[in-house]
């Protein structure tokens, strides 16, 4: 390499080394640039000139405390309610268990309440059948009792090998994620005096 080429070059680097510490402020200018950044902001806020900010969701609204009914640890709940309706349901920052956290299922209690997709009639398909039907209430409770019982009277055991049992094998429950603790308890109490022994409750279906 010629001399002249670097010449050049050391003359680049020494440039391009004196920009860089140019435009590299020094703590007093940082502090400077800091605070008339702040008095700048200070002075637009009070001047009516703030950025617009968009209003809560829940301004205006009535806010209740209550306790998420879905499991046992009881994390606090605070219910938002506009015109009679749930407009948002949130963490209670001032519960002593949760303090304003919550499960992504107790987050998601306010589909349980209103979901465009909450099917709120009986629907019953045919055995291989290809459409559903609407049905009343009392006659699917019927229709489930009549073949609970059916099932029941068909498979129940008494004893088996000699033991004491008082089961049916031939009926099992599954619970959801939508019954609270107190939908639960009966559920399972009713279930354990007909004689099921395959019951189970999964928190996330």
């Amino acid at each position: 390499m010629k001399s002249e080429d670097k010449d050049k070059l050391k003359s680049e680097g020494d440039d391009s080394a004196n920009k860089a510490k140019r435009l590299k402020p020094s703590r007093r200018q940082f502090l400077k640039g800091l605070t008339t950044g702040t008095v700048a902001i200070g002075a637009l806020t009070q001047s009516g000139c703030a950025p617009a900010v968009p209003p809560l969701k829940t301004r205006g609204a009535t806010n209740t405390t209550t306790v998420c009914p879905f499991c046992g640890v009881g994390c606090g709940q605070v219910v938002s309610t506009r015109a009679g309706k749930v407009i948002h349901i949130g963490g209670d920052p001032g519960h002593p268990i949760s303090e304003g956290t919550l499960c992504s299922k107790g987050a998601a209690g306010i589909q349980v309440v209103n979901n465009s997709r909450r099917l709120q009639k009986v629907l019953y398909r045919k055995p291989n059948g290809a459409k559903w039907e609407e049905k009343s209430w009392d006659w699917a409770f019927e229709r489930i009792a009549a073949r609970v019982k059916e099932t029941r009277d068909k498979t129940f055991k008494t004893t088996v090998d000699g033991r004491v049992v008082n089961r049916t094998e031939a009926i099992a429950c599954l619970g959801g994620s939508a019954l609270d603790n107190e939908e639960a308890y009966p559920l399972a109490k009713l279930m354990r005096a007909l004689g099921l022994v395959y019951l189970e409750h999964q928190a996330r279906l």
